[in-house]
């Protein structure tokens, strides 16, 4: 049933990938106008287009990095990342709707006939809920444990932003994610299911759902240079600015603005921090050789070397101590 319902996932997949590429970039042309509009008093086309694609952007050895880690990625990777993160919820969903039903010792679903208008739109809240907390924790966790940091740096090593920036995330990291995402949204799944919709239905709306929260939170527009901002809605959705000033180098900057599409999270969680309208970030890494993140291998290899070697610290055995002399400061 599981592979049944994988592939039927898979096919949807392929009919909408499409039209999500192209309201992306939708998005990102109608934002480089606003962004222009705003900052230019005389406008020409010319000047649009060296000011949405800047020439030192475009060259610096950050952009042909990103460049060449997508190609690859894409390459190397194809459909691997989101097909993982739907086996991982799918799993999930599956083993929640058979242990609640065969614990409670009934059949699912609770409400027969197909889902109306308001139960998909309850559930597609509640779906976006739980994708957007799930995010949010694990991205904190990125941050907070060395571990994962060193696979997060790859992301943040960017030193300029081209859009395709958000895919500046290494395999290994992107794997993980969707594996945790099983976690929370998986079971919010399985719940559904239990509901008034089979699997099936719940799995194909969530990949909508998926789709649906990256249109929203514009993260290509997030990762390029265009601050765009929302208003008064920036209360409830982070908007690319904000998200921008997450990968600034100023400690002020640091850990702050975690969310993804939802900005009330990091106002619940007190990691939220609000740009001046006008704000410039420099973005990147402090590290001393934050240049090395800018070949395949240092974004490839790299991060599982150094990734090995806080693990290798904790389960190496201490060396006993045979002098006072060895009482100094930890190497």
């Amino acid at each position: 049933m599981l592979g049944d319902l994988v592939g039927k996932i898979l096919d949807k997949i392929s009919g909408t990938s499409l039209l999500a590429t192209g309201l992306l970039l939708l998005t990102a042309f109608v934002s480089a106008l606003v962004a222009y509009w705003r900052t230019v008093e005389e406008k020409s086309w010319k000047e649009f287009f060296e000011f949405a694609i800047p020439h030192e952007v475009i060259t610096h050895p950050s952009a042909k990095a990103d460049l060449l880690f997508w190609v690859t990625k894409k390459a190397l990777m194809p459909f691997l990342m989101l097909p993982a993160g739907i086996v991982f919820v799918s799993a999930v969903g599956y083993a929640t709707n058979w242990l609640v039903s065969t614990l409670l010792q009934f059949q699912p679903p609770l409400v027969e006939g197909p889902a109306g208008p308001v139960t998909v739109l309850i559930f597609t809240l509640t779906m976006l809920l739980a994708y957007d907390i799930s995010y949010y924790l694990y991205h904190v966790a990125q941050h907070r444990f060395p571990v994962l940091w060193e696979l997060h740096k790859v992301h943040h090593s960017a030193e300029v932003m081209v859009g395709i920036t958000k895919d500046r995330v290494h395999p290994l990291d992107e794997l993980m994610n969707r594996a945790w995402d099983g976690l929370i949204v998986g079971v919010c799944f399985g719940i559904w299911s239990l509901i008034s919709l089979n699997l099936a239905e719940l799995t194909v709306f969530g990949v909508n759902v998926y789709v649906m929260r990256n249109i929203l939170m514009m993260d290509f527009v997030r990762h390029t240079h265009f601050k765009i901002s929302f208003g008064p809605l920036n209360n409830v959705i982070l908007c690319p600015h904000w998200h921008q000033l997450h990968h600034s180098t100023d400690p002020r900057h640091y850990d702050k603005n975690f969310g993804l599409l939802f900005s009330f999270w990091d106002r619940l969680f007190g990691t939220l921090c609000v740009p001046r309208p006008d704000e410039d970030f420099k973005f990147g890494l402090v590290d001393r050789n934050v240049r090395d993140y800018q070949s395949l291998a240092g974004l490839y290899v790299m991060p599982l070397k150094r990734m090995w070697g806080h693990i290798a610290r904790r389960i190496r055995p201490a060396k006993p101590r045979t002098s006072r002399s060895s009482e100094g400061t930890r190497p």
